[in-house]
């Protein structure tokens, strides 16, 4: 089924959503290396790689080109004092160009249990009135993970999971489910 039948089946039955305008975010800049297309819009900021300890370990040309949880491209080889491991992103402080990296797949600094998310879009027009459970994503393609969400009294959501979530991203997307419906989501703004 082709978008403009979608949305014909979904103006009909009523769903606020089926005139809404369609996003034309990064993912649709098509097979470009994402490095160079940023490149032709934005100054580059090299700064600093450290690690957790505050070892200087290697510079980035930008943060912008790194994503959380990130273990290719970094450009930091081994290192003298370090374990024979990957490397990946753990953190981006955007105040003092610092890209903070950690050895292993799933170290601490890379989990998070709980998130705030703001900008909510919820698919019954309005949110929920009280607390709930439900399965949530925060990346493409992840399994539904369970967790709690806090509607807060601002309309912003508190989402507290079962079990650690790996390199949520603060700028992504948090997708509520329950089962195969989706309920809503928001923007996350922060992790804890």
């Amino acid at each position: 089924m082709e978008k403009p039948e979608v949305r014909k089946l979904a103006d009909k039955a009523g769903f606020i959503n089926s005139r809404k305008k369609d996003s034309t975010g990064i993912c649709f800049i098509g097979e470009r290396k994402f490095k160079d297309f940023l490149q032709q819009y934005l100054p580059a900021q090299p700064g600093e790689i450290q690690t957790p300890e505050g070892e200087l370990i290697g510079t980035h040309q930008g943060l912008m080109y790194y994503t959380l949880g990130q273990r290719q491209g970094l450009g930091i080889g081994g290192v003298k004092t370090a374990a024979e491991a990957p490397w990946y992103v753990v953190k981006k402080d955007l105040t003092n160009n610092i890209l903070l990296v950690a050895q292993g797949h799933n170290h601490a600094l890379m989990q998070s249990h709980s998130l705030n998310a703001s900008q909510m879009s919820w698919v019954a027009g309005s949110a929920p009135t009280d607390d709930f459970s439900c399965s949530a994503k925060t990346r493409y393609r992840q399994k539904d993970q369970a967790c709690r969400v806090i509607i807060n009294e601002d309309g912003s959501c508190t989402v507290q999971f079962d079990q650690p979530q790996r390199a949520v991203t603060p700028g992504q997307s948090v997708v509520f489910y329950n089962k195969e419906i989706c309920l809503g989501g928001g923007i996350i703004d922060s992790t804890f």
